[in-house]
């Protein structure tokens, strides 16, 4: 079965940090451009950063030098590392490929299989 399926969310105080997982089944994650999304409550679905199969990485203003997107091949698993987190990062984080190998980071519409979800929240 081919699916995306992310863990890792929970609670965390302003200033901490966590660590978001992607794991992929079905398929090789390597091939595919891979990005992190998230989507607060009222707000639309925003792009976070993305990671092709070259390792060329990207991130939103909102989160560089915060956030660091990375891949572990042989976990077939792409890893969002948040850092200095603040309540505004509170949301569900979704990962998704868009399934055209070797395909560059594109607009959020060009993703077309997604993760279920999960929910962080900065809090104190």
């Amino acid at each position: 079965q081919v699916q995306l399926v992310e863990s890792g969310g929970g609670l965390v105080q302003p200033g901490g940090s966590l660590r978001l997982s992607c794991t992929a089944s079905g398929f090789t994650l390597d091939y595919y451009a891979t990005g992190w999304f998230r989507q607060a409550p009222g707000e639309e679905r925003e792009g976070v950063s993305c990671i092709d199969s070259s390792a060329s990485a990207n991130y939103a203003d909102s989160v560089k030098d915060r956030f660091t997107i990375s891949r572990d091949n042989l976990k077939n698993t792409v890893y969002l590392q948040m850092n200095s987190l603040k309540p505004e990062d509170t949301a569900v984080y979704y990962c998704a490929i868009i399934m055209s190998p070797h395909a560059k980071c594109g607009r959020r519409d060009l993703f077309n299989l997604w993760g279920q979800g999960t929910q962080v929240t900065v809090s104190s």
